[in-house]
């Protein structure tokens, strides 16, 4: 062939793939994650310039969140199914939230969404029973009206209406659950589980706010724990009490429900408090009682109704000083009121003898119970948290500062240790008891903020200058502290005196702080190397938080919000923020290929997504620094139809991947010429789950160098 009718060359498509997420290169570990101080040169590709509801996952690449929903105990709107009821035409259309009930099969439901589009009218329908038949009439029982008469099914529904359905019939399940009662911000919430049963319980202020009440997470909702009554003795003797007991003064009577003894001994000396139930057959008054156990004591006085006023911000230390798997307590406190010990059932408050009897830290250590204010650090007796006295083995450190908090360390060589935390300082109590107790001043420049105190395998806590990890190490102090996220640091200081609450999730390697307008701080660290942080932000502040692993092993985590609302809301459940859109956003680091210098013809990119269920992206990139020299490009939006992975032995081979692979790249494509390229990915609905980026490959062609 002559030279004249060749055809001209193709231009050499090259490919360049970005992982995503922290990156390991000469033995050196770089973060992934937000990074908002490193210059671009310097900063690797799989880092993020902004960021916001995604996470660092433990594996490599960037998750978007899942989404959190409000909880009372009844069924979870996430856990909402729906069934296709299908009619031949609509004789009345009914409302969602309507009931609808098929006679002849006895099926029942409510109605989730309405198809009434000619030629395709169909019920979506949720919370049903029994199965519909596709012959017989079916009418609405909230306006005793006809609907229809039900036709066999023959809607086929793509995986977008199938996310969509879902979450309609979410918010069937999502109006039926309710809010603490009472006003103000939800105070605390608890998750313990108690004798095998696992239990969420809330603590907020009533109605008039004079006084907080305990509610307890039911399948019928919240349901209120009496706070019962206190009665103060001395000179106990003749027997030991037990709890379960009858306390009993001439015709007055009341079942005894905690004993706490203060001081002394049951042999004529023991002094301290009853928590009794309403007594029958009038008050009690001072003078002598005796027990359905045959002990004997002197009353001091009438019975006086246990209260707590409002206006706190629970704290809890979770605790076995009976070492029965029925003896597990959960010890609280708020800065307002006294300690307390809670059982599930009955609140019975801690007298330390502290002026002001409202301590604002609480820590178990060593078998003994730590309580602190201001810049006194108590501790009780051993295995005796109503024990405080020096003669019972309770005594008192001075720490010199105001605490801020305090955590059991994993260990000093062979024994753990307190670290107690101030605004600017982390001093270490060393030792096994009393006697050996010493407080050692660790760090002189870094402490924690309140509410930031967690432990993962590590010690996490959050100071002026962000995310603080502590680390046991051989070396002379044996701990190890380094600050986290310093890439970050604008947001840290911008935020760092919100710290309102924070938790941990051990699945996900993830500490995570939350500040009072919303924002929160997703840390994730894998084998003790710090992966990257990514801001969030929830339309419901954070409160107060708190994780627990139930009696399946399961990992849960409740926060209450600030809202005035009162819900509790589950964490890490539902594809959105309980209902409204969850709004998330990757910006990638500028990412010029390895050739800084060097033009490229940007082609086409290929995005890899992990997710069990439908995703859809808005794929957005800005060329040459984003300068105005160049023209922009708009973003698009990409769906990925992404539906449960098959069972390997249930599907026609050749057609899926036998082990249930969910990831595909997702192709793009990319217009335009300059020497790199910053890709924002993007989703804001209700009903898409959690989905996770691995990695974006880019087909470019190379063009000319830069000229200077």
């Amino acid at each position: 062939m002559s030279a004249i009718g060749r055809r001209p060359p193709m231009p050499r498509v090259l490919y360049s793939v970005t992982r995503l997420g922290s990156m390991s290169a000469g033995g050196a570990t770089f973060p992934g994650g937000v990074d908002l101080v490193t210059p671009s040169l310097a900063l690797h590709p799989g880092a993020l310039r902004d960021g916001l509801n995604f996470e660092c996952l433990i594996n490599g690449g960037y998750g978007r969140i899942e989404g959190y929903e409000r909880f009372d105990g009844r069924a979870a709107p996430s856990a909402a199914s729906f069934v296709i009821v299908q009619v031949a035409s609509f004789v009345n259309v009914p409302a969602v939230g309507n009931t609808i009930l098929q006679a002849v099969s006895g099926a029942n439901g409510t109605v989730a969404a309405v198809s009434n589009l000619p030629g395709l009218f169909y019920l979506i329908v949720t919370r049903f029973a029994g199965s519909f038949d596709g012959s017989h009439a079916i009418t609405n029982t909230t306006t005793s009206q006809a609907v229809g008469t039900a036709t066999p099914s023959t809607v086929i529904l793509s995986s977008q209406q199938t996310a969509q359905y879902t979450a309609a019939a979410a918010e069937i399940y999502r109006a039926l659950i309710q809010p603490v009662p009472g006003s103000g911000p939800v105070l605390g919430v608890a998750a313990m589980t108690f004798a095998g049963v696992d239990n969420v319980y809330a603590f907020r202020a009533n109605v008039g706010g004079t006084a907080v009440n305990i509610w307890k997470a039911s399948g019928a909702g919240w349901v209120p724990i009496p706070l019962l009554n206190l009665v103060s003795f001395s000179g106990g003797g003749t027997a030991t009490p037990l709890d379960g007991q009858t306390l009993i003064q001439g015709g007055v009577t009341a079942t005894i429900r905690r004993v706490m003894t203060r001081s002394g001994a049951w042999t004529g000396t023991a002094a301290g408090g009853f928590v009794v139930t309403n007594p029958v057959g009038g008050s009690f008054v001072a003078g002598a009682a005796t027990t359905s156990g045959g002990a004997t004591v002197t009353l001091a006085g009438a019975q006086t109704a246990i209260t707590l006023l409002p206006g706190g911000h629970f704290q809890w230390a979770k605790a076995n000083f009976g070492g029965q798997s029925t003896t597990r307590r959960l010890y609280g406190c708020d800065g307002v009121n006294k300690a307390f010990e809670f059982d599930g059932t009955t609140l019975a408050p801690i007298t330390t003898g502290l002026p002001n009897d409202a301590p604002s830290n609480i820590v178990a250590h060593k078998g003994y119970l730590f309580i602190s204010f201001g810049s006194s650090v108590m501790y009780s007796g051993a295995g005796t948290p109503f024990r405080w006295s020096a003669v019972d083995g309770g005594g008192e450190v001075a720490v010199g500062d105001v605490v801020t908090g305090m955590i059991t360390l994993p260990g000093s060589q062979t024994t753990a240790t307190l670290a107690v935390y101030q605004a600017a300082n982390t001093s270490m109590l060393y030792g096994n008891d009393p006697s050996s107790w010493n407080l050692v001043n660790f760090n002189t420049s870094s402490g924690a903020r309140p509410y930031s105190l967690q432990n993962l395998f590590d010690s996490f806590s959050f100071d002026n200058l962000g995310p603080v990890n502590l680390q046991t190490t051989l070396s002379f102090g044996n701990f190890a502290s380094g600050a986290l996220a310093q890439n970050i640091l604008p947001f840290i200081l911008r935020q760092r005196t919100k710290v309102a609450a924070s938790t941990v999730n051990r699945g996900k390697g993830q500490y995570r702080v939350f500040f009072n307008d919303g924002y929160g701080l997703y840390l994730t660290v894998s084998n003790q190397q710090y992966l990257g942080a990514i801001p969030q932000l929830f339309p419901n502040p954070v409160y107060c938080c708190d994780e627990a692993v139930t009696s399946n092993g399961a990992e849960v985590a409740y926060f209450g919000s600030s809202d005035g609302q009162g819900y509790v809301y589950q964490l890490d459940s539902g594809p959105s923020f309980d209902g409204r859109n969850l709004d998330a956003y990757i910006v990638l680091a500028w990412d010029a290929l390895k050739a800084p210098r060097l033009r490229k013809r940007f082609r086409a990119a290929s995005l890899e997504v992990a997710s069990g269920t439908y995703v859809a992206l808005s794929f957005g990139y800005q060329l040459g620094y984003g300068t105005p020299a160049i023209s922009q490009p708009v973003a698009v939006t990409y769906p990925t139809n992404f539906m449960s992975a098959p069972v390997w032995d249930q599907f026609v081979w050749d057609q899926f991947v036998w082990d249930g692979q969910t990831l595909t790249p997702t192709d793009v494509d990319m217009v335009g010429t300059a020497e790199n390229v910053q890709v924002t990915l993007a989703s804001s609905t209700n009903y898409i789950g959690a989905y996770a980026l691995n990695s974006l490959i880019y087909h470019y062609t190379p063009r000319r160098g830069l000229r200077v």
